[in-house]
């Protein structure tokens, strides 16, 4: 069996979308994917179906902040071997770049001595994410025309340390990894080498992601600030007098910053900047047999409505797995709750027939008051959480209305602890996320602003005494 290459993806710092359109377009194609532990899970989701997801940390078996890690590279690196040679497709997903500070060399030598062909992708690394996502630039003509990257935690194995502290005291802008737990010993060092005790210094807690946290001061008091603050790996240290200019470039304070909770595609060009923590996650249903059967004679129906983007998408992937296409809706009418439901159904080769201005359940009802559906009979995908207020509705206008869950609507794991008084705005954006949102963070702080998408996510808003 010929062996395939393996591809070495630098998944970016943090935020999903900072990976290389190179890095995704490959990680669509993999057959097993072995990731980081630091990598988005959101990521993931560009994968294939069938894609085999291997988080290193369980294959590794030990913390993740260990220097332990290093001792199982090995069992690591065998995974990566054992399947290449089963023939499949494997992509080495590791978080930030792959050729800073990531044990590259280690995992190479092995596919070397394998005669294993590898290919590396680089990616966004966490010095420049944070860097950017904290409004410093980490060179600059006044204050930094040198830049240096360095470890803060070397292998243990080492007698001495590698690092030349006198060298780094005179380098404009030294950036510093995995170096939270070492901090204490890093100021030492360099304010000995005669690096001045009032150089700016920043800490980046989860740089790019919406639970980052920067931390800045001089760097005479830079730990004593980090130890009140309870800063915590993963994070970047930057030293140098660039960290000062952030008071001048921090875009990301000065916007107004918006907590996003939907599933919709992030928007630009807009005032604020959004965060995307989706409260919701679409999964498929494990039987469709009912299902299945209602679509198998689909001709019967005079009208599909579609209340959401993923009952069409789940909708047409039923249709394909019983034999069937978007020919097979000829003579039916369709109606799509609202232009992001209507544009899926263009995918597919749909135009609906009917779109409410007002993208609702409640705007479908009144433009179908304009309609005879007396015995009319209509199909209805939907999620299986979703409360029967459409389907009553249609049913008083004397429709024949039948109902089938076409996908599930589950709260999504590892859901992160955020500081909500950092959001400006929090939009919600269905009953299901206020559910979610009431679940695991109770309450929105008063100053925070609330807007919601539909009148149903309204009501359960105020159901839910959200803002306290």
């Amino acid at each position: 069996m010929e062996k395939n290459k393996v591809y070495f993806i630098g998944a970016g710092p943090g935020k999903p979308d900072l990976i290389t359109v190179r890095g995704l377009n490959i990680l669509k194609e993999a057959d097993v994917v072995i990731y980081d532990y630091l990598v988005d899970r959101r990521l993931l989701e560009y994968t294939k179906a069938g894609a085999e997801l291997i988080c290193c940390d369980k294959v590794a078996k030990k913390g993740r902040y260990s220097d332990g890690f290093l001792i199982h590279q090995e069992k690591i690196s065998n995974l990566v071997i054992k399947k290449v040679k089963e023939g499949k497709r494997v992509v080495r997903l590791k978080n930030g770049d792959v050729s800073i500070f990531s044990r590259l060399s280690q995992e190479l030598e092995v596919l070397v001595r394998n005669k294993i062909d590898f290919e590396l992708v680089p990616g966004v690394t966490a010095a420049s994410g944070a860097a950017s996502f904290a409004g410093i630039p980490l060179t600059d003509r006044r204050f930094a025309s040198t830049c240096a990257f360095v470890t803060g935690h070397e292998d243990t194995k080492k007698k001495t340390s590698s690092i030349d502290w006198m060298a780094l005291s005179k380098i404009g802008t030294v950036v510093f990894y995995m170096a939270v737990e070492n901090l204490p010993e890093i100021v030492k060092e360099l304010i000995k080498a005669g690096k001045p005790k009032d150089t700016g210094c920043a800490i980046i807690q989860n740089a790019t992601l919406a639970t980052q946290k920067v931390l800045s001061a001089n760097l005479e008091d830079i730990v004593k600030r980090a130890k009140r603050e309870r800063i915590r790996p993963p994070a970047i240290i930057i030293v140098g007098d660039v960290v000062k200019l952030r008071k001048r470039f921090n875009w990301l304070r000065k916007n107004k910053k918006i907590l996003f909770t939907g599933l919709s595609k992030e928007r630009f060009f807009i005032k604020g900047s959004y965060f995307h923590l989706p409260l919701i996650k679409i999964e498929p249903m494990d039987d469709y047999g009912e299902f299945d059967n209602y679509l198998k004679n689909i001709s019967d129906y005079d009208w599909v409505i579609f209340a959401s983007r993923y009952s069409a998408e789940y909708f047409f992937k039923r249709l394909e797995s019983v034999g069937f296409d978007s020919r097979t809706l000829n003579g039916i009418k369709i109606a799509a709750v609202g232009n992001s439901t209507k544009n899926r159904l263009l995918d597919f080769g749909i135009k609906a027939d009917l779109v409410p201005q007002k993208e609702s359940s409640k705007g479908l009802i009144e433009e179908f008051k304009k309609i005879d559906l007396k015995s009319k009979k209509i199909f209805l995908p939907r999620s299986d959480i979703s409360d029967k207020g459409l389907e009553n509705e249609l049913k008083r206008l004397g429709a024949r209305v039948t109902s089938s869950f076409a996908y599930r609507n589950v709260v999504p794991d590892d859901l992160p602890d955020l500081d909500l008084r950092n959001f400006n705005e929090i939009i919600f954006t269905s009953p299901s996320t206020v559910r979610n949102f009431k679940k695991r963070y109770k309450r929105v702080p008063k100053k925070v602003k609330i807007r919601s998408i539909g009148d149903m996510t309204l009501r359960e808003i105020k159901r839910c005494k959200l803002q306290g």
